[in-house]
């Protein structure tokens, strides 16, 4: 049964992506999408037991269009990342997170180089998970950081997400670093320092306790 849903599931994708006259490209990228969903599905749960519920799966995350926003705005312009950004982004403003999270997986297979692309696997990881971040996450955006090391989106929602799962060393750590190098005048800086100053004021009530 699981199966006949994930071919219906496919079908009504391809039909959809003909009604729209997308371009072929989209559609290959689609189907990459599609078929990394079913070997999750084949790997993670038994295609024969109709809606299987894993024990301990964490509460997904509203997608958040100011989160995007931010995330385009670090990017910039982005020919390469773009196509499967945009791809991940309508998946998951539709609620699936698996396939969106997907997508970004087949679009950093295709241009492991892509530093964006990595940020936004990271992100799209740390919302399907609930907020926690795991280590496929951390790794995502160590390799952002790795392959752009003078770009601030990776350290940026790296410390982000760290702060958001309680872990307010590592995320002060990672904050400070971008703070010291980031130009004085720039909106970034005086974000980075209100959420320092956040940070601080949440460890001493955390230690006072």
């Amino acid at each position: 049964m699981g199966w006949a849903i994930f071919a219906l599931l496919a079908a009504l994708t391809a039909t959809g992506l003909i009604l729209a006259r997308l371009p072929r490209k989209i559609w290959e990228m689609a189907g990459s999408v599609l078929l990394l969903g079913a070997a999750g599905y084949a790997w993670q749960g038994n295609p024969s037991l109709p809606g299987t519920v894993r024990e301990g799966a964490q509460a997904i995350l509203p997608f958040d269009e100011d989160m995007a926003k931010l995330r385009n705005a670090f990017a910039g312009t982005d020919n390469q990342a773009a196509p499967w950004i945009t791809l991940s982004d309508g998946l998951a403003r539709q609620g699936d997170y698996e396939n969106a999270a997907n997508a970004l997986v087949a679009g950093v297979k295709s241009a492991p180089d892509n530093a964006n692309l990595w940020v936004a696997l990271g992100n799209m990881l740390i919302t399907k998970s609930g907020g926690v971040v795991s280590p496929a996450a951390e790794y995502s955006y160590r390799q952002a950081m790795r392959l752009a090391p003078e770009q601030s989106g990776a350290p940026y929602f790296h410390g982000l997400a760290l702060a958001q799962s309680g872990q307010y060393d590592a995320a002060r750590k990672i904050w400070v670093a971008l703070y010291a190098r980031v130009p004085p005048q720039s909106p970034l800086h005086a974000m980075l320092s209100a959420h320092l100053a956040r940070l601080d004021s949440l460890m001493t009530q955390r230690g006072g306790q």
